[in-house]
């Protein structure tokens, strides 16, 4: 398979859609035993990505990625590689971080795509309205009658 076919697997993000880069990620891919070298090759076929960092992990069966959110994300290389045929570690453990780590990428890139609120003026608009709401914390006695109290 060649390196553009596994980016365009690896669903790259389109960049009109976010801001700035700026969210490197460092992550690990862990493969199975059987078929023997998958990491080998795995690390040679995602080498040839731009934007991707990529060497030997610290697992015996795994690979390091580097990537920016904005270029990729890690269910987008797990996809892309599970695609073209390679055979991801499903251990419990791996389950969990895969599930947290997709998670918070997609929590993430929802965040990068929204626009930057206004904190301080939108307070504004529960001030004013509290102003305008009756509420129990005003005294309409005129002030003669209360002095008298």
């Amino acid at each position: 398979m060649n390196p553009e076919r596994a980016r365009q697997l690896a669903h790259r993000v389109p960049a009109p859609a976010v801001p700035a880069h700026g969210n490197l990620k460092r992550r690990e891919i862990r493969f199975t035993r059987m078929p023997p070298e998958q990491a080998a090759r795995a690390l040679d076929l995602l080498s040839g990505l731009e934007c991707l960092e990529v060497s030997a992990g610290p697992h015996p069966r795994g690979i390091s990625v580097s990537y920016d959110l904005i270029d990729y994300t890690y269910q987008g290389l797990e996809k892309a590689l599970r695609n073209l045929g390679y055979h991801l570690d499903n251990s419990i453990y791996c389950k969990i971080v895969r599930a947290l780590v997709y998670f918070t990428e997609e929590t993430q890139l929802s965040n990068l795509k929204e626009p930057a609120r206004l904190i301080k003026q939108s307070n504004q608009v529960y001030i004013k309205a509290w102003e305008h709401h009756p509420h129990g914390d005003r005294d309409d006695t005129p002030v003669e009658a209360r002095e008298d109290r």
